[in-house]
């Protein structure tokens, strides 16, 4: 039989539809500050409106998996439906009343789509790939990143821009995302089922030995990587202030946060020659370091500080593709579907829980400290992996 050839443009237009539709994800962080000042929300706000985010991905994530929704449809026309559906609650922000209860409802309802992005968006890739998989997800969780840091770049490009203008921009840009991979990118020739979600397979699950030990390196590198990303804005701010300088705050985020996307690919590229637990081990070490040393290079130059940010930024999420990669590879094969999903929504649940403490605990340690308490979720993630690290490389 001839090999299937695989089009140039389709891992270019899902890498880009994939940036696109994610763009949502941290749109209303990019426009909290003005938020604050136009509603009256108090300086906690940033915390709640990061954790319905999350809460509605772990929601979407889960009820899409008990109905087999990328199974049962067509992975592309579901993308469309979700990037679409995102994009309208992301910019009905412009007509909801000026409280915290609608922009939370609104943004946990952009986080239920999100669910119908990012990991379906993936499902589409794997439809075209039988090999060099791992490569093609680094590349996927790098336009997340991107996409992530996108909102923050548009808020730097134009620092008087009316906060509706970023929204509607990010809108937009979703529906681009969507019409692309909708128009541009058939259903691949490895397409097929996965496996149904069960709900009463936890211990057959984590009956694994490297599988507990992927799952939770995973779940510690989700305690320190979207509370990063959350309170990167106020650090920055912080340290201006702290230092009598004047920052380009929404510029700075943008960078460090997109920064993320050479740890994804490089580390795709590496992973089959080192292996994934390697590179994962590596990242998630020196993300930690980062965590540990974050008060001391606060008092530090302007130049040394935004190049350690950049380090952190690079390492934060680098090892994320790698534990896709490791968690796909150690659960059990009748179980995928279930592993990857309860997986999944756990650590995104230990986002909510991190992000939580650190609003809370911001007024009493002050900026400068607040990433200390991410030094754990590293270190229990590096121990938890231990056992991997003479693991055949996954590529």
């Amino acid at each position: 039989m001839k090999p299937m050839t695989r089009p140039a443009r389709i891992l270019p237009l899902i890498i880009f539809s994939q940036f696109a539709g994610t763009s949502l994800w941290f749109a209303g962080n990019a426009v909290i500050l003005d938020l604050q000042l136009a509603w009256g929300l108090g300086a906690d706000s940033v915390g709640y409106v990061t954790s319905a985010v999350q809460l509605g991905f772990i929601c979407g994530t889960l009820l899409f998996a008990v109905l087999v929704v990328a199974d049962r449809f067509s992975p592309r026309k579901v993308f469309f439906c979700c990037a679409l559906a995102g994009a309208l609650a992301n910019i009905a922000l412009l007509i909801s009343p000026p409280e915290l209860a609608w922009l939370l409802l609104l943004r946990f309802a952009t986080g239920f789509f999100l669910a119908g992005i990012y990991p379906v968006g993936m499902k589409i890739a794997a439809g075209w790939y039988r090999e060099g998989l791992g490569r093609a997800l680094g590349y996927l969780v790098g336009a997340l990143v991107v996409g992530t840091a996108f909102p923050h770049l548009i808020r730097a490009s134009g620092a008087d821009l009316p906060w509706q203008q970023i929204i509607t921009a990010v809108s937009i840009l979703a529906l681009c995302g969507a019409m692309a991979m909708l128009v541009a990118v058939p259903d691949g020739p490895y397409s097929s089922p996965g496996s149904t979600f069960n709900p009463r397979v936890l211990e057959r699950i984590f009956g694994s030995r490297r599988f507990r030990a992927s799952a939770f390196g995973y779940f510690g590198h989700m305690w320190e990587l979207y509370t990063l990303w959350a309170f990167i804005p106020l650090w920055l701010l912080a340290y201006g202030d702290s230092h009598g300088l004047t920052l380009n705050v929404s510029l700075w985020s943008f960078l460090v946060i997109a920064a993320g996307f050479l740890g994804c690919a490089g580390g795709g590229v590496l992973s089959k020659r080192v292996g994934s637990a390697r590179i994962a081990m590596i990242q998630l070490c020196i993300s930690g370091l980062c965590c540990l040393l974050s008060p001391l290079l606060f008092g530090t130059g302007l130049q040394l500080f935004l190049a350690f940010l950049l380090v952190w930024g690079i390492t934060v999420v680098g090892d994320s593709p790698q534990f896709s990669a490791l968690n796909a590879a150690n659960a059990p094969a009748q179980y995928v579907g279930s592993a990857l999903t309860i997986v999944n929504s756990i650590g995104f649940l230990i986002t909510v829980f991190s992000i939580q403490l650190a609003s809370s605990l911001l007024p009493l340690i002050g900026a400068r400290y607040i990433f200390w308490m991410l030094v754990p979720g590293p270190l229990v993630g590096a121990l938890a992996m231990l056992p991997l690290l003479r693991d055949r490389p996954i590529g």
